[in-house]
Formats: C-alpha cells, structure tokens, sequence
C-alpha cells in the first residue's frame, strides 16, 4: 500500500493535508454475481447479463478533455439500479435493461422508487460472489455530492450512481433565531415570570450548533442508505480545512502577518468611512451623519465581520431595516452588483465545513470501520482536471483519493433536497408568536401523509392527466400535489396512488441528455402495469 503526500498540491486557501491512502483492489476474476455480473481482472468491471453482454443502454461517448493525459475517451451513462435478494442483502447494482426484464419475467418487484431499487424473488445472496462498490463523498456547506462507483487494481474508476444532497442549515438557523426572539419577547411583556435558563446548559466538548449537526446527520443518513442498497466496501471522503485568513487577506501571509486583523493599524468607523468614499453605500448622499449597517442583516444570519459593514445615511437604514440588500436593491441592479463587489465574500460556507469535517469522519470511521480513506481538496481538484470532468459537488466526489482514469460518469443525478418529516407543535404563531391556528393531532388522511410520493391518474376534468410528485394533504381528501411543472390542487385521493412514503427529501433528476427509455424509473408506462399489477412494494 502506498502514500501520497497531498500537501504538496494544496490550493494556497487550502491548508496542508495528511497523507492519503492508495485503495486496495476488490476485483473477484471469474465469478458471477446474482445478477449476472462477471468480474475481471484485467479491465475495468462491466454489468453482465447472464450468457454474454448487452450493450449499456444511454450511454454515449463523452469525448476527451483537451491537454489531458486520459487514456480513451470518458463515456455518460444512465444511472445503475440497485439490487436486493429475496431477503434485503445487497447485491451487485445492475444495469436498466436488466432491470426492467426482471420485473417483466415477474422475478422481481419494485422496493423503492426514488432511488430506484429492485428487489428479486427468487435469488439469495448466500453463495454468491459480488465485487462491491465504493463511495466518494464530497462535503459541502449547502450541498455535498455522493458518488457510487466501482474500480479496480488499476485506479480506474466506473461511476454508477452520482446523488447530491441539498441541506437546510439555513433554515434551522433562521427557526432557531425566530425562536429565540419569540422566547426573549416573552420575558420582557407582561406575563408570568420564567426565569432564564441559558445559564443551567453546559456544551460537551465537540458540540455542534443544530444547523452544522444536520449536514452531518444528512449526510450519514444517505451514506447508510446508499450501504443498504449497495455492497459498499470503502468510503473515500475529501476533509479538507480552509484557511480563512489567508482567504481575507488576498495575499500570501507569513509568520507574525497571521495576528494582524482587517483593522490593523484603523478602527471600524474610520476604516468604513474610508472604504466607502464617506457616503452612503445606497443613495450616494454625503455631508450627513452616517450610520453602519449590515448588508447582510445580522437578524438573518448575517455576521459582524468587516466585509458584510457599510455606511448608510440614516433614511436608507431605516428604509432597508433588516431585508436582505438584495431585495433593498431588487431594482437597481448595477448598484447592488457594486456593493457586491466591494464586499468580500462571507467565510459562513467555510467555516461550516471546518467545523463539521472531523464529525464527519468521526461518524464515517465508526460506521464503515476500516474502511474510511481520507483526501484533500487538492488532491481531488487535480484528478478532475488531469480526467477533464467539469466542476461538480457530485464528479468532486467521484474523483476524491486516489485514482488513475474515469472511465464513465452518470448522466443523470440525484438531487435530494432535505425538507424534514414535519413538526410537532400544535399551532402556528402570528408575526407576534402568538398561536393563530391549531393543527390537527393526526397527519394521516385516508393512508396517506404529507410529503409522500404518488401518482394521480385523472381521466377527465379540467385536471385531466398524470401527476407525480410530492402531496400534501387536506382533511377534506382533496390533496395537492407539487410537480415538476407546478402545482396542482384539488385532486380527489382515489386517483393518487403511492409509489414511495415520505422519507425527509424532495427529489428531482438532473438530466444533461435525453432520457433513456429502459429506465424503470424515466418510464411511467412499466410503473403502472407493475401498480395494476400489485408488484409495486414501497419501502421508505
């Protein structure tokens, strides 16, 4: 097993890394798996199909990156669907065709619709040879990529199956501060005392901030989910650590230069006014007294750092009050592009993955134990360019550790948005926290809830057609269901059909090509003959 010292191809943001270990090989040559896979040795593993090989469906030639040293050309493909035994062990992931023959022979049934998932009837993992999968992770403030692939002794790597992961640690920090003002202004009106308790509250040591918990707990969640669906044998993760000072500064720093701040050798109004010309940033006007304000508000998670300060005259900071500058400035975009520009860009993205990297591989180590392969970022920047793959949360993962070639990418990927399972509270506040309205008790209406996936077959009226897509119900069993092209409401429950319960996430499919029709899951026609059928087994 060899080294790499990453921390010699580090970005000058990016702080030296710890050395990354080479990948073991997984290859099996000679077996087949309970889906007619043939491992080899000598090149890198194809999906088979029983007797021979069946051309992959979807797939066309990528071409080469100019100036890279790839060996052949890089090729697209449809994403692969997963593969269970009769008893829910994972077996190797297959190819669509393969997919779709299987439940047209009725050996198998649909487990899961998004991602697609098949489940054979007949077929055990017990005995079987499979060569395993691997997954790359590439974690992010707002969005973190996970990549399936397989690879072999060589370094080349085949990716299978790309999923990028929305968080919503924005919107739990702006809950928890609606929260908090909501509890504040509670103390300070005319009710009962409650005495403040934020003293009685001790942190341990490694404590996250709820909004940074979640990218890690999201991020675990699908990473297990993706090893139950898939005999995952590593998990190459990129921990990467900013250096946000080096990042401000804009040039190179050295020794005592680290201890010295933005406002070295100044103070914040001085440096403000002569940063802004002595007028105000909105309107221009010079002569008045000045106020500093927050670009960003710091009421929405705005910071007090010097890049998100300016000057303002006192109309314009009363006028903006705490709505974003870009809705202040929606109206006059050259100006709101200028503030921009003046302004450094937030640290808050960076700051969140430094926070967040060492829980990540902490969670990662004790999930997958000897299994874990650590990266830096810019080890993971020079595979993509060497292999001439664009810049994506999901291809930065296929290309985190060490690799020798690409040789296929997904076409399509997942894109799963973090929405939450609901909430308990019983009513909903007025913009002064009082309750408005009580929610019911139950969350089930006729079987079905809100956020499940379903299909709605109308055959007449003005809402005539098929639907998919997440529902939310009504008490009245008139449910509205949200599209791909909008919303649609008012659909009477016996026409909806559940494909997939409600499982947290909102999933839509970047698609950069045509579909491919031997998808199961890009063919409505196959899903409602399996429905009609009754071999349509939600699981989720």
């Amino acid at each position: 097993m060899t080294t790499f010292d990453a921390g010699q191809k580090t970005h000058s943001g990016v702080l030296p890394q710890p050395r990354t270990l080479e990948p073991a090989s997984a290859d099996t040559p000679g077996s087949r798996n309970e889906t007619g896979r043939r491992g080899t040795g000598d090149r890198t593993p194809g999906i088979g199909h029983g007797r021979g090989e069946i051309p992959r469906t979807g797939t066309r030639s990528a071409g080469r990156h100019p100036g890279t040293d790839v060996p052949g050309e890089g090729r697209e493909a449809h994403s692969v669907v997963f593969v269970l035994d009769k008893h829910g062990t994972p077996l190797q992931p297959t190819s669509p065709a393969r997919a779709r023959k299987l439940l047209k022979r009725g050996r198998a049934v649909v487990a899961r619709h998004t991602p697609f998932v098949i489940r054979l009837k007949d077929r055990t993992a017990t005995g079987s040879s499979v060569d395993g999968v691997e997954l790359g992770i590439d974690p992010g403030s707002k969005r973190t990529g996970i990549a399936v692939f397989t690879t072999n002794g060589g370094g080349e790597r085949r990716g299978l199956f790309a999923v990028e992961l929305a968080h919503r640690g924005g919107q739990i920090r702006d809950r928890l501060t609606v929260r908090a003002a909501y509890r504040r202004g509670r103390r300070s009106r005319n009710l009962r005392y409650r005495a403040p308790r934020f003293n009685n509250r001790s942190r341990l040591r490694g404590w996250l901030a709820p909004s940074l918990r979640h990218r890690v707990e999201t991020t675990m969640s699908w990473t297990n989910r993706l090893a139950r669906w898939a005999p995952v044998t590593a998990v190459h993760v990129e921990r990467v650590a900013f250096d946000t000072h080096l990042m401000t500064a804009g040039k190179p720093l050295e020794g005592v230069e680290y201890q010295h701040g933005t406002l070295h050798g100044t103070e914040v109004r001085e440096y403000l006014l002569a940063k802004w010309g002595r007028v105000c940033a909105y309107c221009g006007a010079s002569g008045v007294p000045l106020n500093i304000d927050h670009i960003h508000p710091s009421s929405r998670g705005g910071s007090d750092r010097i890049s998100n300060l300016t000057i303002a005259c006192a109309r314009c900071n009363q006028t903006k009050n705490n709505s974003p500058v870009e809705d202040f400035l929606i109206n006059k975009p050259k100006l709101l592009a200028k503030i921009l520009t003046q302004a450094k860009a937030p640290l808050r993205d960076a700051a969140a993955v430094n926070a967040t990297r060492w829980a990540l591989w902490r969670a990662l180590d004790a999930a997958f134990p000897h299994a874990v392969r650590t990266a830096s970022g810019g080890r993971t920047k020079w595979n993509r360019q060497r292999t001439g793959l664009p810049k994506t949360h999901t291809l930065d993962a296929l290309c985190v550790g060490a690799l020798n070639t690409v040789t296929q990418h997904p076409h399509t990927v997942l894109t799963a948005l973090a929405g939450g399972r609901g909430r308990y509270r019983r009513t909903d506040p007025d913009r002064y926290g009082f309750p408005r309205k009580t929610n019911p008790r139950t969350k089930t209406v006729h079987g079905f809830q809100t956020g499940d996936y379903a299909r709605a077959i109308v055959l007449a009226g003005k809402h005539a057609g098929t639907h998919t897509g997440r529902i939310a119900v009504r008490s009245t069993g008139r449910f509205n269901i949200r599209t791909a092209h909008g919303l649609v409401q008012g659909i009477h429950y016996r026409h909806i059909r559940l494909l997939q319960r409600a499982d947290g996430y909102a999933y839509t499919i970047q698609d950069e090509g045509p579909p491919s029709p031997s998808h199961p899951a890009a063919n409505p026609s196959l899903l409602r003959q399996e429905l009609r059928a009754g071999r349509v087994v939600p699981e989720g």
